[in-house]
C-alpha cells in the first residue's frame, strides 16, 4: 500500500506528503529500490504518458517532478550504488543558435525522473560541446532540441560530429518544427514529439 500511496502523492505534486511517505516506507522496511522503481519512477512514467495523452499539462508535470525530487532527497542515502542505478546516460541541449529552454528542460526533467542520468548542457550548444560532453559522460543518448527552423540544420552537424569522433551515443531530436521524416533525413536514431515521447523513445533505444 505504501508504494501506491507514494506514487499517488508524486502524481498529485504533494511535496510534503511524498517525502513523508518515503520515510515511513523506509522505516517499515520497504526495499529502497522498490520505492525508486515502483513508486517514483513509475509515477513519472505515468505523468509522461498522461501528458502525451493530454490528461496532464506541463505545469502539473513540473509540480509532480518537484514532489519526486523531494522524495528522492529522502530516498537517495538509502540507495546502494548511486548513479549505477541509472538506466542509461543522456546528454541533452538546445542546438547552437537556439535559446529556447523550457521544452528541453522538461525533457531533461522527465528523463531524470524516469531513472536516467541526465547532463543538461543548456541552450545554444555547439557540436563540439555535444561531442565533448558525450565523451566525458560516456553518453548512451544525445538529445537535441530546436524550436526554430533556422537552427534545425545544426542537428545534422552534431550527428556528423558524433560519428567523426567515433562515439556510439544514439542521437535523438525534438522540437516544434521537427518531424519524423526530418529526423530520418538527418540520420537521427529517433524523434520525440514531446517529453513523454522522449522517455518512451529512450526506452526503445536502450
Amino acid at each position: 500500500m505504501a508504494i501506491e500511496e507514494i506514487k499517488q502523492a508524486v502524481l498529485a505534486g504533494d511535496e510534503e506528503q511524498a517525502p513523508r511517505l518515503v520515510a515511513a516506507g523506509l522505516e517499515a522496511g520497504t526495499d529502497p529500490s522498490r520505492i525508486l522503481n515502483e513508486a517514483l519512477i513509475s509515477a513519472m512514467d505515468e505523468a509522461g504518458a498522461r501528458m502525451s495523452s493530454g490528461e496532464m499539462f506541463i505545469p502539473e508535470v513540473l509540480v509532480a517532478a518537484d514532489a519526486m525530487k523531494a522524495a528522492m532527497d529522502v530516498l537517495s542515502p538509502h540507495l546502494v550504488g548511486g548513479s549505477e542505478e541509472a538506466r542509461a546516460t543522456v546528454v541533452i541541449g538546445a542546438v547552437e543558435g537556439d535559446i529556447h529552454d523550457i521544452g528541453k528542460s522538461l525533457v531533461a526533467l522527465m528523463l531524470d525522473g524516469a531513472g536516467y542520468e541526465v547532463h543538461d548542457l543548456g541552450t545554444s550548444v555547439t557540436a563540439e560541446a555535444f561531442v565533448a560532453a558525450a565523451r566525458e559522460h560516456h553518453a548512451d543518448i544525445v538529445g537535441m532540441s530546436s524550436l526554430m527552423v533556422t537552427t534545425m540544420p545544426k542537428m545534422k552537424g552534431v550527428i556528423a560530429a558524433l560519428h567523426e569522433a567515433g562515439l556510439t551515443a544514439k542521437p535523438i531530436v525534438g522540437g516544434a518544427p521537427l518531424t519524423q521524416s526530418y529526423a530520418d533525413e538527418i540520420g537521427a536514431a529517433g524523434y520525440a514529439p514531446d517529453a513523454g515521447g522522449a522517455v518512451q523513445l529512450a526506452r526503445r533505444l536502450i
